[in-house]
C-alpha cells in the first residue's frame, strides 16, 4: 500500500512566475516559559518550534529561500490526559514525515494553488494512513494486529500546525524569489487561478462560483495594511492578579509579574481572559477581578476565551447577563467572546444564535478551514479568529470567505515567538481585524526571541499598547533572517517511511 501519493494535475497552466520546491530542511527549536502558560485543562511549561527553511526555483531558473515557523503548541491542538512529552514526540514525528512529502512535491504553481492543493488532495490521506498504520513508528496497521493506540488519533489541528511552517516557507519564498511583498503576489498578475477555483466543487458551487469569479485574495484585504497594531494581552488562568497571587516562586528576570505592572510597562488598552468553561463561578469572579483592574488602569476593551470547554450556550448566556446587571461598564467593554463551545461542529451543531445576540461570537478552534466557517454562521458565529498556524492558504481562504460572506475578523495569537510573530502580524495588519492583533510571546518567554528582537524592537515589545512593522524588509515577509542571525540546531532528518502495510 503506497503512502506517498499526488495528484496529477492541479489545473495549473505554465505561467512563468510559477515556482518548486527544490529543497527543503526542518529544525526543531525548543522553548521553556517563563511563567505557567494554561490552556484549558493543561497548564504549558515549554513548547518546541517547528522551523522550515525552503528553497524554490521559477521556470527561469531563479532560485531563493523563503522561512516558516509555527509553535507545536501541544496542549492547543491535542487536548488530552495523555502525558505532555509523548504527544509532543508524535507532533515531532508527523511533521518529519512532512519533511519528506515536501521533498518529494515536484508540481509547480503559486503558493495558494500549491498549499490548497496539498490541504485539499495530500494531507487528509497522510494523515489518515498515519493514524491507520503509524508509518512512522514501525507499527502493525491496528485493524491487523488488534491493538489500540493509547494517545489516540493525531487530531486534524495538529496535523494543520505541523504543515503550516511549509506552508509559510514557500509563500515567503515565492514574494523573496520576484523581489516583492509577498502580500503583493495574491493577484491576478501572479496566480493562475481565481478564488472560484478555491471554493469548488461543493454542493451549491454555482453560487461561491459566481460570488468569486474573477476576485483575488488581494481584493479582500485592508488597504493600506496597518502599519501599527493594538496588542492584546493574554490573562491566563494562571497569571498573578495581585500580590496575594504570587508564591515567591516567580522569576526575578526584570520583566512584569503581576497584570497592573504589565499594563503599566506596555502601555495596554486590550486584554483576553483565559477562563475554564467549567466553572462559572469562577469564570464570573475572574472576569470581575480582571474588569475592576482594567477599568482601574483605562484599559478599553476586553475578550473572553472559554476554550472550547462550554457545553450549553446558556453557561455564557447566564455570565453576561449577571455582568449586565452587576456590572455594566465591564460588560460594555467586553468587544467579542471567542469559542466557548467544543471545536468540532459536525459533531457538536450548537445554536448559538443567543450568545451572539449578546456579544460578537468568533470562531477559533472551529474554523479548520473555510468550510466550516459556513456551518458556524448558520448556527450563529459572527466572526472568525485567523491564525496562521493553520498554514497561510488556509487563513487567506477563510479571510475571503468570511469577508465576503459579512463575518468580522480577528488575528489570535498561539504565543508565537521568533520568526513566527512574523507571518502572525502581517496576517493582522492586511485583514483588518475587530481591534489589533493578540500578541503574548512577550509575556511567556520574552528571551526566546532576543536575536529578533535586535533586528524588529517593535515587534516583541510592545510600546503604547502597540507593535510596530515598520522594520519588516521589503521581500517575501520581511524578516530579514539573515541579519537575524539565529543560530539554528541540527537539521532534523525525515523518518524512513514504510511503503506497504506489513501483512
Amino acid at each position: 500500500m503506497g503512502f506517498l501519493w499526488y495528484p496529477d494535475s492541479i489545473g495549473i497552466m505554465g505561467n512563468t512566475k510559477d515556482v518548486r520546491i527544490q529543497e527543503v530542511s526542518l529544525y526543531f527549536l525548543p522553548i521553556k516559559t517563563r511563567v505557567p502558560l494554561k490552556f484549558g485543562p493543561e497548564t504549558t511549561y515549554e513548547v518546541t518550534c517547528a522551523r522550515v527553511r525552503m528553497v524554490v526555483e521559477t521556470r527561469n531558473g531563479k532560485t531563493a529561500e523563503g522561512w516558516g515557523e509555527t509553535p507545536l503548541s501541544v496542549a492547543w491542538v491535542w487536548p488530552s490526559e495523555a502525558p505532555y512529552q509523548a504527544r509532543e514526540a508524535r507532533l515531532k514525528d508527523f511533521t518529519r514525515i512532512l519533511l519528506s512529502v515536501f521533498r518529494r512535491f515536484e508540481r509547480w504553481g503559486h503558493p495558494m494553488e500549491l498549499g490548497h492543493v496539498f490541504l485539499e488532495e495530500m494531507l487528509p490521506g497522510i494523515h489518515r494512513m498515519y493514524n491507520a498504520f503509524g508509518f512512522a513508528r514501525g507499527e502493525k496497521p491496528k485493524e491487523k494486529s488488534g491493538t489500540s493506540d493509547p494517545l489516540g488519533p493525531l487530531p486534524w489541528l495538529a496535523a494543520l500546525v505541523c504543515s503550516s511552517p511549509f506552508d509559510l516557507a514557500l509563500h515567503d519564498a515565492y514574494g523573496t524569489v520576484h523581489q516583492v511583498p509577498t502580500y503583493s503576489t495574491y493577484t491576478k498578475e501572479y496566480m493562475n487561478q481565481d478564488l472560484a477555483f478555491f471554493y469548488h466543487p461543493r454542493e451549491d458551487a454555482q453560487n461561491e462560483v459566481k460570488r468569486f469569479r474573477g476576485k483575488y485574495p488581494g481584493d479582500y484585504f485592508r488597504t493600506p495594511p496597518e502599519r501599527v497594531l493594538k496588542a492584546w494581552h493574554l490573562v491566563g488562568g494562571k497569571d498573578p492578579l495581585d500580590e496575594r497571587d504570587l508564591t515567591g516562586n516567580e522569576p526575578q528576570d526584570g520583566y512584569p509579574l503581576l497584570l497592573s505592572d504589565w499594563i503599566r510597562t506596555d502601555g495596554l488598552t486590550a486584554l483576553k481572559i483565559k477562563l475554564t468553561g467549567t466553572d462559572p463561578q469562577w469564570d464570573y469572579r475572574r472576569i470581575v477581578t480582571v474588569g475592576r483592574i482594567a477599568l482601574a488602569q483605562n484599559v478599553d476593551w476586553l475578550t473572553a476565551d472559554f476554550n472550547c470547554t462550554v457545553q450549553d450556550p446558556s453557561y455564557v448566556t447566564e455570565i453576561l447577563d449577571r455582568l449586565l446587571c452587576e456590572y455594566p461598564r465591564i460588560y460594555a467593554s467586553i468587544l467579542y467572546i471567542e469559542q466557548p463551545f467544543p471545536y468540532d461542529l459536525e459533531a457538536h451543531p450548537l445554536d448559538v444564535h443567543s450568545v451572539s445576540a449578546r456579544k460578537p461570537l468568533f470562531m477559533d478552534e472551529s474554523a479548520h478551514d473555510w468550510r466550516y466557517l459556513r456551518m458556524g454562521r448558520a448556527l450563529g458565529w459572527t466572526g472568525v479568529a485567523l491564525k496562521t498556524c493553520k498554514t497561510q492558504t488556509g487563513a487567506l481562504l477563510s479571510l475571503c470567505w468570511a469577508k465576503a460572506h459579512g463575518m468580522t475578523l480577528m488575528v489570535q495569537d498561539l504565543t508565537n515567538p521568533m520568526l513566527a510573530q512574523i507571518p502572525h502580524v502581517l496576517l493582522a495588519s492586511h485583514a483588518g481585524t475587530i481591534l489589533g492583533v493578540e500578541s503574548n510571546s512577550m509575556q511567556f518567554y520574552p528571551e526566546a526571541s532576543k536575536f529578533e528582537a535586535v533586528v524588529h524592537p517593535g515587534l516583541y515589545r510592545r510600546t503604547h499598547g502597540c507593535l510596530d512593522l515598520s522594520t519588516l524588509g521589503p521581500t517575501g515577509f520581511g524578516y530579514r533572517v539573515a541579519e537575524i542571525g539565529r543560530p539554528l540546531p541540527t537539521e532534523e532528518k525525515e523518518i524512513q517511511l514504510i511503503q506497504e502495510a506489513r501483512q
